[in-house]
């Protein structure tokens, strides 16, 4: 019995590492692509100089680049 519900944790602890795992490279994958003046605009985003990041749109927080 006791094997029983140490093979179930074992399970659930796999199974639980494995999402954390798939939602990283999730998040790996999109990552922060800058992207130009233009399609910041065009997002509907405006350019924030001062910190030359794209605010508000698709892009909202990316890097600019030139």
């Amino acid at each position: 019995m006791r094997s029983r519900r140490i093979l179930a944790a074992v399970i659930a602890t796999a199974a639980l590492a494995g999402l954390s795992l798939t939602g990283a490279a999730t998040a790996t994958a999109q990552g922060p692509n800058p992207v130009s003046g233009t399609q910041c605009r065009e997002g509907g985003g405006t350019l924030d100089l001062n910190n030359f990041t794209c605010k508000g749109g698709t892009y909202n927080g990316r890097y600019l680049i030139d």
